[in-house]
């Protein structure tokens, strides 16, 4: 029986946080930091990911926030994946990882934190 594996991202223009899950657990655990789509392709092949979350950047005021540097990720991810993408209102996930974290300064880990944020938020609503 294969498992559904489930991979969020917390996208940034220095560093991308990952977070892993799967069908049978649901609990998304902070997984790596990398620094670019080649490198989260890599993982959706090795990881076997069937499902990738990405959080979607929002302002405050629930408009979409239309990052040029996002928009070319997506578009990349989803030409070059199988995997299907799901997305996922992030605000506000950075500051609920600074608050989990309790360290400003290990941006790598806020980073990871973030991404199993919104995993975990994409798995209990779905």
């Amino acid at each position: 029986m294969v498992v559904k594996k489930y991979l969020g991202i917390d996208w940034g223009e220095k560093r991308i946080g990952l977070a892993l899950a799967d069908y049978e657990t649901r609990l998304a655990l902070p997984f790596k930091t990398v620094s670019s789509l080649k490198d989260v392709l890599e993982i959706i092949d090795e990881e076997e990911i069937s499902d990738v979350i990405i959080g979607s950047p929002q302002k405050m005021s629930g408009q979409k926030a239309d990052n040029p540097l996002w928009l070319d990720f997506v578009r990349q991810l989803e030409v070059k994946n199988k995997a299907s993408l799901h997305f996922l209102d992030e605000r506000l996930s950075s500051l609920a990882a600074d608050a989990l974290s309790g360290k400003k300064k290990d941006k790598a880990n806020r980073d990871e934190i973030a991404a199993t944020i919104i995993l975990q938020d994409y798995l209990d609503r779905n």
